[in-house]
């Protein structure tokens, strides 16, 4: 059995660039481990992201619409399979390494809270040291999930989870890839939740970002993925006119969409909801489960409440703010 993860090491040699990534040359686990007989290091964590408790919140977790009515608008967990489909076609385009590319994009947002950045932004204002999703995240597979134990990711997966939004850069080129299809698979499925909420029309779309990335969805993830693999090389980079569009395009979306009060009337709401939640948990750590408590005991209790929230799904942190919050009818 051994002979399989073996071979698959030399088929990477063989395919894999020059800006690629070997898994023979990962830096390997915070805990040493023995290796799987059949997988590569990467398709493991692969694996276990996919496996985990983080991984399948997401489906119930606002991407950008909170709480629609509809089945067909993005969740946190469609848009993290929409970066993981982006990021691999530009691997393959670009002879990187692939496994490592959707481990990346799979982990990427396990650390996002409910309803979406409103939830993001009010965890940031009230813990002292402030939240970021992307450090969340790192935090879910280090320390969070497995009953604490963390999942054990190799360093380049948790580098580029780390680094898929803000700060340094991914150490590797596939988890730069992964920053861009991230913003390439938001951008472009949130106008198509916008379209189908009628906040906005293709048509509403500047001329110049239509005429040099497409006329719709598909057309315009396939010009930026095919910018991508034409003109990335040891770094990520776009056609001058179709990374002007891009940041157009991005600039609009802020206007028209992730600023507009008819998408984000109700997160006033939700902002105050977590906040109320946070100062509870954190005053009350006696109410929170036992894994939070054994971190409110170790870092803190504003530490444990926060994981316990940006863990939360919408759905479950509406149904805790009511049993706390929210009089019980008298059911005697």
């Amino acid at each position: 059995m051994e002979n399989i993860r073996l071979r698959q090491l030399e088929n990477e040699r063989k395919v894999i660039g020059r800006f690629g990534f070997l898994c023979e040359n990962t830096r390997g686990r915070e805990q040493p481990e023995e290796e799987c007989s059949v997988r590569t290091a990467f398709q493991r964590d692969r694996d276990r992201i996919i496996h985990c408790n983080a991984f399948r919140r997401l489906k119930h977790k606002t991407q950008v619409f909170l709480s629609p009515d509809s089945d067909h608008y993005r969740t946190r967990l469609t848009h993290t399979l929409e970066v993981a489909q982006i990021a691999r076609t530009i691997a393959v385009g670009l002879a990187l390494n692939e496994d490592l590319t959707e481990a990346i994009a799979l982990g990427h947002d396990l650390g996002h809270t409910p309803f979406g950045h409103a939830g993001e932004r009010a965890l940031n204002a009230v813990l002292p040291e402030g939240f970021r999703h992307y450090e969340q995240s790192l935090r879910v597979v280090e320390k969070l999930e497995n009953d604490g134990r963390g999942l054990n990711l190799t360093y380049e997966v948790r580098d580029g989870i780390v680094c898929h939004t803000r700060g340094k850069e991914a150490d590797t080129l596939e988890g730069r890839i992964v920053k861009l299809a991230d913003r390439i698979a938001y951008l472009n499925h949130d106008i198509d939740d916008a379209i189908r909420g009628r906040v906005l029309s293709e048509g509403n779309i500047p001329a110049d970002v239509r005429k040099t990335l497409g006329e719709t969805k598909s057309a315009r993830i396939n010009t930026l993925v095919v910018s991508a693999i034409e003109h990335t090389r040891d770094e990520v980079a776009l056609d001058p006119r179709v990374q002007s569009a891009f940041d157009i395009l991005h600039e609009f979306m802020f206007e028209r969409v992730y600023t507009n009060p008819i998408c984000k009337g109700e997160e006033s709401k939700a902002i105050a909801m977590l906040q109320q939640l946070f100062r509870f948990f954190a005053e009350h750590p006696d109410e929170l489960p036992n894994e939070y408590i054994y971190i409110a005991w170790r870092e803190g209790a504003q530490r444990a409440a926060c994981d316990y929230i940006a863990g939360m799904t919408d759905g479950y942190a509406l149904r805790t703010f009511n049993q706390y919050f929210v009089p019980a009818g008298w059911s005697k």
